[in-house]
């Protein structure tokens, strides 16, 4: 099967890699070709256009950073769906909002191929490790084309529904309940940290008691060490998911509290030049506003 991969950033690279590495017939692109150049220097194929990187390939797989870029690759001239043959499969990787997956979707059926979503859980080390969530919004019989792809890069299979955009919302809910377990453990360590506590009990007494998951040990960690510089996930790409959240809850007029406070975290985060810091830094936003370094 003939893969073709488009957007090699972080989480993009990572993912590819792993599908090298499982000696797929590999294909990748982007945007900016220095981004390619440690495929080319392993022997994968590097294309110099989106439509070179669809021409004979079965699968397409893009992870893009936004909604506008998913729409621009796929559906303007020379983009994924004019490019990849009949019966070609699109694989949308990346964190997407309901309304363009459901958009690419059909106009992949009006060309005769298909598209599926595939948001993936996890940051960039995880996905090296093939230790990836996938979550699955499409046709039972175009995913189950797409199982070679997922078992390489995964650990786990959601299957979410039928349509694309049931993977979708279900990896932007999940995204809201982890910003909201950042948001509440920020709270908490601002408040201990305030009365002389040292944030390494907290932590213990988080993840030796009721919060003993990967979540609350890895960015409560992140959080009790004040490191906010090992990057998997940039609080400007926690902003982009946070709008696509709200997004979606107001086209099903979803109350969502939390994630108002959360997209004004960010928003603060970014406006103050924090943009490109991993997204636990909204922890670094609630000690600020508690008066702490």
């Amino acid at each position: 099967m003939k893969i073709g991969f488009i957007g090699v950033g972080r989480m993009g690279s990572a993912i590819a890699g792993r599908l090298r590495d499982a000696g797929m017939d590999l294909m990748v692109y982007d945007s900016t070709p220095a981004m390619t150049k440690p495929f080319q220097a392993a022997g994968v194929a590097v294309a110099g256009t989106i439509a070179g990187c669809c021409a004979d390939r079965d699968i397409v797989i893009t992870m893009l950073p936004d909604d506008p870029a998913l729409e621009a690759v796929t559906l303007d001239a020379g983009g994924i769906a004019a490019a990849l043959p009949r019966g070609g499969i699109h694989m949308m990787m990346g964190t997407h909002g309901p309304a363009v997956v459901s958009a690419c979707a059909a106009r992949h059926q009006s060309c005769g191929q298909s598209g599926i979503a595939t948001p993936v859980l996890g940051r960039p080390d995880v996905a090296a490790a093939g230790q990836l969530g996938v979550v699955i919004g499409g046709a039972p019989a175009v995913a189950e084309r797409c199982q070679g792809v997922i078992e390489a890069v995964s650990r786990r299979v959601f299957v979410a529904g039928d349509k694309p955009e049931h993977a979708a919302v279900a990896k932007l809910a999940n995204s809201l309940v982890l910003a909201c377990a950042i948001e509440a453990m920020g709270e908490g360590f601002s408040l201990v940290r305030k009365y002389g506590v040292d944030t390494k009990v907290l932590y213990d007494v988080m993840t030796e008691g009721l919060f003993a998951a990967p979540a609350y040990k890895g960015y409560g960690k992140l959080i009790a060490d004040g490191d906010y510089d090992t990057v998997g996930f940039t609080a400007a790409l926690g902003l982009k998911e946070l709008r696509l959240i709200l997004a979606a809850a107001d086209r099903e007029h979803v109350p969502l509290p939390a994630g108002h406070v959360l997209h004004d975290r960010l928003v603060s985060l970014v406006a103050n030049g924090h943009g490109g810091r991993d997204w636990v830094a909204i922890a670094r936003e609630q000690a600020a506003g508690a008066g702490l370094a």
